[in-house]
Formats: C-alpha cells, sequence, structure tokens
C-alpha cells in the first residue's frame, strides 16, 4: 500500500506544471488609489497589471508568475509606510512599485525600501528631492523612477509660460514636496527670464472650498494662474478662481493632462490652459500600449495621468526579475538598470516582446526595453532624462503642440545662473 501511495503521489507529481503556484513572485505595488491623487493611482495600478499579464502570458520567470499585492496608499504618507511595511517585512516582497506623488514615494523610500535594501520604482513622482537623497548616500541605491525631475520641469514649464505670453503670473500650490520643489524651481527661471509673479499661495489638500487662496492670489491683478495641484483639488482651486473673477488662462502642471480636471472645471474656461509633462519620443510600445490600453483597464484613456510610464514600471520590475532569475532584492536592485541600458536588443511591450526578451535572457545576451514613454535609461541616482512635453487644452482636448529638449532646458538652466 505504501509503495502504491507513493508511486501515485509521484505520478500526480508528473501531471502538475514544472513550477507550482508556490513560485509566484509577489510585487508589492503602492498606489494612490483614493484621496486627492486617486485617479493618477488606479490608471497606474491598472498599467502594472497589464504589464504583468503580458509578461506572465509571455512565460513568466521560468514558468512563475508575478502576483501584484496591491495597497492603497489614500495619497498619504504615513498610510504609504504603513502598507510598504507589511508589504517588505510580511509579505517579503522583494520590489515596490510605486507611489505615484512624491510625499508618498519619499517616506516609503526613507522609512522603508532604503533601509531594507529593498528596490522601488516609482511612475510618476518628480520631486528633486529624490535625487537630492541618492547623491547624499540616503537611498542605498535602490530608488528608481519613470518620470523626469521636477529640477528641470520647472524651469521648462517657465520658458513655456513666457513663449505664450504669461507675463504675470499668481501660483497657487499644494504644500507638499512635490508642490514647494515644482514652484521653487519654475519661480527662480520665471523671472530670470522677465516674468512677474504677484503671489504665491500653498494650499493644504482635501479641503471642501479653496474660495480664500483663490481670492488671496488674485492679488497684484494676475494675467494668469499657475496651478500645480492634484486633479480633484485642481478643479476645486480652478473653480473658485473663475467665479471669483480670476482670467480664464493656466499653467498647468505634469498630471493635470487630466479628462476628470477638464470635465470638472468646464471645457470653455480651459481653451487657455497650457502645460509641461514628461515625455519623449513615441515607441512600438507607445503604439501598442495606446491601442490596448482602454479595452484593457475598461475605459481609462491611455493619455490618463502616470498610465504610460506606469506600464514602462511594471514591464522594467518584470523583466528585471527575469534577469535576476529569482526574487532576491540585491539581484533585481542591480538588474534594473541592466534592462534599459544601452547595447542590448530592443525589447517593446506586450506578449511576443516579452518572448523575445525571455528567450534572449536565458540565452544570457542583454535587452534593452524601449517603453511607453519612449527609450530611456537610469543614471546613478535613478533618475531619466528626457524631453518634456508641451502641450495645451483645447476644446476639452489636450492636445501635444511642441517639445522641449533635455539638454536645452539643461543649457538654459545654466545660462540663468541655476
Amino acid at each position: 500500500m505504501k509503495k502504491l501511495v507513493l508511486a501515485s503521489t509521484m505520478l500526480a507529481g508528473l501531471a502538475l506544471p514544472a513550477f507550482a503556484a508556490d513560485c509566484d513572485i509577489t510585487v508589492g505595488v503602492v498606489m494612490e488609489l483614493t484621496g486627492p491623487a486617486g485617479e493618477y493611482g488606479k490608471a497606474g495600478a491598472k498599467s502594472i497589471e497589464m504589464a504583468f499579464r503580458d509578461f506572465n502570458d509571455a512565460g513568466g520567470v521560468g514558468g512563475c508568475k508575478l502576483v501584484m499585492d496591491t495597497r492603497d496608499s489614500q495619497s498619504q504618507g504615513n498610510v504609504a509606510v504603513d502598507q510598504a511595511t507589511q508589504l517588505v517585512n510580511i509579505k517579503k516582497a522583494p520590489v515596490i512599485i510605486g507611489g505615484i506623488i512624491s510625499s508618498v514615494s519619499i517616506p516609503i523610500l526613507t522609512s522603508v525600501t532604503a533601509p531594507a535594501g529593498v528596490p522601488q520604482v516609482s511612475p510618476a513622482s518628480s520631486s528633486p528631492t529624490l535625487t537630492a537623497l541618492g547623491r547624499e548616500g540616503k537611498t542605498n541605491g535602490v530608488f528608481f523612477r519613470t518620470i523626469t525631475s521636477d529640477a528641470l520641469q520647472g524651469t521648462a514649464a517657465a520658458k513655456y509660460a513666457i513663449d505664450q505670453g504669461l507675463k504675470k503670473i499668481a501660483i497657487v500650490n499644494v504644500n507638499n514636496d512635490f508642490g514647494v520643489n515644482m514652484v521653487k524651481e519654475f519661480s527662480a527661471a520665471y523671472t530670470k527670464l522677465g516674468g512677474v509673479i504677484t503671489s504665491t499661495t500653498p494650499y493644504n489638500e482635501k479641503q471642501a472650498s479653496y474660495s480664500a487662496e483663490a481670492s488671496a492670489a488674485m492679488n497684484g491683478e494676475p494675467e494668469a494662474l499657475y496651478l500645480v495641484s492634484t486633479p480633484v483639488d485642481g478643479a476645486t482651486i480652478a473653480r473658485a478662481w473663475i467665479s471669483g473673477g480670476g482670467p480664464a488662462k493656466f499653467l498647468l502642471n505634469d498630471g493635470m493632462n487630466s479628462g476628470d480636471f477638464i470635465s470638472a472645471v468646464g471645457a470653455q474656461y480651459l481653451n487657455e490652459a497650457y502645460g509641461t509633462s514628461s515625455g519623449t519620443s513615441p515607441t512600438a510600445s507607445t503604439e501598442y500600449f495606446n491601442a490596448n490600453y482602454e479595452k484593457f483597464s475598461g475605459g481609462i484613456s491611455p493619455a490618463a495621468p502616470a498610465a504610460d510610464r506606469s506600464y514602462d514600471a511594471g514591464a522594467i520590475v518584470a523583466l528585471a526579475i527575469a534577469k535576476a532569475g529569482k526574487a532576491d532584492k540585491a539581484a533585481i536592485k542591480a538588474a534594473i538598470p541592466e534592462v534599459v541600458a544601452p547595447g542590448g536588443e530592443p525589447i517593446h511591450a506586450g506578449k511576443a516582446e516579452f518572448e523575445k526578451a525571455l528567450k534572449l535572457l536565458k540565452e544570457g545576451k542583454p535587452i534593452k526595453y524601449e517603453g511607453v514613454i519612449g527609450n530611456v535609461s537610469f543614471d546613478k541616482y535613478g533618475d531619466i532624462t528626457g524631453p518634456f512635453r508641451l502641450w495645451k487644452i483645447k476644446d476639452g482636448e489636450v492636445t501635444t503642440v511642441g517639445q522641449m529638449e533635455a539638454d536645452e532646458v539643461t543649457k538654459l538652466k545654466a545660462s540663468l545662473g541655476e
């Protein structure tokens, strides 16, 4: 009987796939699914899910699947730290994707991932503080992001504003690391380019009304409003500004190119709204994502804030785990910059391309993922460099009107003595 049981057990084992479910690799995802940045996080989480779907369909890591353990930061740093701590310490996630906004990503980095040596990839946190932490040796080399730093974007926004004739401007900004740093970089460049800032009014998030802030921003008779915000709060502020008699001319930060923001404010008030975003030249990945994301996500536009770069964050993490060959945080950390490094075989988004990547990795050959946001690589602080997209809202649609190269912005910044 014992031999029969043993034989049947062996036969049952042979009937199983080569890798059982317990070999699945859990990736921690901390996203702003609710709160002021909820629109970003919902789009981002779906993008990562799509990237993992494509990767798993291509074969995964030796037959093992990547599994998302997604947690809601509620757009709050303290909640994000609690969730990331659980993912790292209890679930033993070897890598974290998130957060979206800098005020979530920074505390995750300083309190959880850097001390634990767990790599962290943010799709959309653009604060210069993240670069500064790297330079100061406080990140343990674990942080990467698929968006350019606001150290350059603030300068690009200043130049774009002047070029559009917005030469006397009031500022209302979210009072967090992202908002404060963006305004600092913008203000330095804008005033040196000849612009006049009539007032700067920081605000705290999730207030029912921003009439006081909008009223304060109107002092000095500004010609336009530079609104550094998120779609929900931003819409409330913009409505208060317009209803209070403020001119319907706006400069907007990346992430405000949002359908929800436009519909909440009213397209008729935003025909003179301009903005900048991180962006690069389209690739085959861009075409794939734009053609497939809306159906996969259940109706979210591929142009939704953070959607494109979140797919890339998921793809880079997936390919790095495949290159590492195991759920080991140190090996994944080393592999992340390698899968986008120059010299590798170009790989794009989608199942067929990931199959190609997995075959090359198995053969020990280098790959270079060229993503939805374009062909990027990481510097030693986990930053990417790339051009800035210049856009305008017209008849309720966000329309790209130009591009500003990173080198051009860097030279401008230097010429202004910054």
